[in-house]
């Protein structure tokens, strides 16, 4: 059963909140129905869930969604940290390479379950309401969405990169450990970064996908998702920002490098890894079984009422 609000739907640009998502449940006066027991399939059901997040998180306040993509900005550094510390304390053997990926994953760990904006995160959960309804509306929605996160995830990764060279944090031996591992990253061509950037926004859309049937698991699935993409030396457009502009700000690069080779061909990777291709697949196989379902609860309901007569 498709349950109503209890609320109100708060008015387009009200104080605390964003403009509204058009979807047929908003002018309905209705919540998506995310019950696997009322829809096709399981995956109908994770489908669902999902797009009500990404309906939820369209419409929050802009003000909201920058302090909390400059939060993931900050927090998503934790990556670089203890991969640092782990790539300067352990000998240099080749399991040092492993076990220092491990790493990589806990600023992913942080920003996720603590729900902060991460800009990967939004290019598969706020992409299924403008894919459910394509209005121009809800695309600008959504552009507003991701340039408030973005931004404020570059924000966040600048002020961590900043903050390690300006503050007597960590030792020498591992500023030297960011050095390095930095500047791995910006050995690629672009073209390497751009293929980079397109895997491993599908593995962290796929996460996302997962996670609603995860419970428990939680740690685990992002832990081995984001692990994946670290032993793959795959690119992403918000930790690669705090590791690029750590070298900017060491002076051991010039800022224009930031943007090219890095920023713009890993952005463009993650946003075609994670939306044109897992969302619309997603998407695709799901709008078949929803319109049937749809279809098929209408003639139910048609012949129910022949049956009244």
């Amino acid at each position: 059963m498709i349950n109503r609000r209890d609320n109100p739907a708060p008015t387009q640009g009200s104080p605390s909140h964003g403009p509204r998502v058009d979807s047929k449940e908003s002018e309905q006066g209705t919540e998506i129905e995310t019950d696997e027991h009322n829809l096709p399939s399981r995956a109908a059901a994770t489908h669902e869930q999902i797009r009500m997040e990404g309906e939820k998180e369209l419409e929050r306040d802009s003000l909201a969604l920058m302090w909390s993509a400059i939060a993931a900005g900050l927090s998503i550094s934790a990556s670089l940290v203890t991969k640092g510390i782990l790539h300067a304390r352990l000998a240099d053997t080749p399991a040092r390479f492993f076990i220092e990926n491990l790493g990589y994953t806990v600023g992913f760990i942080i920003v996720i379950m603590a729900r902060q904006q991460l800009f990967t995160e939004n290019t598969v959960t706020a992409v299924l309401p403008v894919m459910h309804k394509p209005t121009a509306k809800n695309f600008a929605i959504l552009f507003r969405l991701w340039g408030v996160v973005l931004a404020g995830n570059v924000v966040g990764a600048a002020c961590a990169s900043l903050a390690f060279i300006a503050m007597p944090l960590f030792t020498p031996e591992v500023m030297q450990a960011f050095q390095q591992i930095s500047q791995e990253v910006m050995e690629k061509m672009p073209s390497e970064m751009f293929v980079g950037g397109v895997v491993s926004g599908w593995l962290i859309a796929t996460m996302v996908w997962m996670l609603p049937g995860a419970g428990s698991a939680k740690i685990w699935l992002i832990l081995l998702m984001t692990y994946l993409v670290a032993i793959g030396n795959l690119t992403h457009i918000v930790v690669g920002s705090v590791e690029v502009l750590y070298l900017v700000f060491s002076g051991a690069l010039p800022w224009q490098q930031f943007i090219w080779p890095f920023a713009l061909p890993t952005l463009a990777g993650n946003i075609i890894g994670g939306t044109f291709i897992f969302a619309l697949i997603s998407h695709a196989q799901i709008r078949n079984d929803l319109s049937h379902a749809r279809k098929n609860g209408k003639q139910d309901r048609q012949t129910t009422r022949k049956a009244g007569k």
